[in-house]
């Protein structure tokens, strides 16, 4: 880290209700979309660690609504968790650190949006389920996290992204980036674009249940990424859910979905060997089979008649997006290498090929839970 960002962070932390001494700084990794940064401050003899964290506000172009959002939620869930009686709160909800202004966020002298939030001591993160038992905690992890905001009306929240999982939207999007092919890339995707085109009859299945009142409504995380549950180093336990830029209204399914697109494959999310790229079943089963068991005390047999479909249909909404991000010239998703979105397109299609191959199987094993 440079002497230009060291100074930069203890310039941000000042703005923030941290006390201390401010000791160290490192970059935690670099995301899609934000940067995360790691301080040490020194606090009458003890270590404390804070997360700052940059908000990317063209893609976030409501970063106060969306802050609001991240409050109230963590609010509510540590609320929730006292009343379980549940301990080492810090490790099990995300603390968001106020600035000194009062406001849950802090705009730089640059324009640059900030955050701070607790860290979270003594966990790790998986870029992919390595074993059935991390699958389980993370169906846990997500179903819980449901299920503490199942009492919070979706009212409440701002839609901070609007039509984010709306696949129709997103499908029609891909339509316009393929006839228009800014970039002159439509060629060279034209499988992945064959491929897309078939799958119309599935993209509006889980929209026409929610319009029908098949399924409703809720608070739902969005973006429940297996790296988004942070597992205790010592039991493997899944303690905290993380990253919320996208809670807000939305359907349980498209979770699970996400849930099965990014944990039921060991395989990374631009997985190029495409021979590798399958659903298996034992990751996918212990993966139902704790979002079921944290889930019972709101999740409607509807909701869990299309839990299998949101898997094919949210895993092939996240290749359309990753597509058409390509098609437009690489805007949203940040890539390390040329083509990189057109791999992470291609990774998505075969997990929707494998789950499409495995559906039968699927359902039974949900039925039987």
């Amino acid at each position: 880290m440079s002497t230009e960002e060291r100074t930069q962070l203890q310039t941000v932390g000042r703005h923030f209700l941290i006390e201390g001494d401010f000791q160290e700084a490192h970059r935690v990794k670099i995301g899609h979309i934000n940067e995360t940064f790691a301080v040490t401050y020194l606090d009458r003899g003890r270590q404390v660690r804070y997360i700052h964290q940059t908000l990317n506000t063209s893609v976030f172009k409501e970063p106060i609504a969306l802050m609001g959002n991240v409050l109230q939620v963590t609010e509510h869930i540590r609320k929730r968790l006292v009343q379980e009686g549940v301990g080492e709160l810090d490790r099990r909800a995300l603390r968001v650190i106020p600035s000194r202004e009062g406001r849950p966020f802090h705009i730089d002298s640059e324009g640059r949006f900030w955050r701070t939030f607790l860290f979270v001591e003594r966990v790790r993160t998986y870029e992919a389920a390595e074993t059935p038992k991390q699958a389980y905690q993370a169906g846990l992890a997500f179903g819980h996290f449901q299920s503490l905001l199942s009492d919070l009306s979706s009212q409440d929240l701002a839609v901070t992204i609007p039509d984010f999982h709306h696949t129709r939207k997103r499908f029609q999007r891909l339509q316009t980036a393929v006839a228009k092919d800014d970039v002159n890339r439509a060629m060279i995707a034209a499988p992945e674009i064959s491929f897309a085109f078939d799958q119309d009859p599935m993209v509006d299945t889980l929209l026409n249940a929610h319009a029908r009142g098949e399924v409703p409504e809720r608070v739902t995380h969005n973006d429940t990424k297996f790296n988004n549950v942070m597992l205790d180093l010592q039991t493997g336990e899944a303690m905290c859910v993380v990253d919320l830029d996208t809670v807000m209204p939305g359907l349980v399914l498209y979770d699970f979905g996400d849930m099965v697109r990014t944990t039921t494959s060991r395989t990374a999310e631009d997985e190029t060997y495409l021979d590798r790229v399958e659903l298996e079943m034992p990751l996918f089963e212990q993966l139902a089979r704790g979002y079921v068991e944290s889930t019972r005390s709101f999740l409607t047999p509807s909701e869990k008649s299309y839990l299998v479909l949101a898997g094919a249909l949210i895993t092939f909404t996240i290749g359309i997006r990753f597509l058409t991000d390509y098609l437009e010239g690489d805007h949203y998703f940040r890539v390390h290498r040329q083509d990189h979105n057109l791999d992470r397109c291609r990774k998505q299609f075969q997990l929707v090929r494998s789950i499409q191959a495995k559906r039968d199987q699927m359902e039974r094993f949900i039925q039987s839970l």
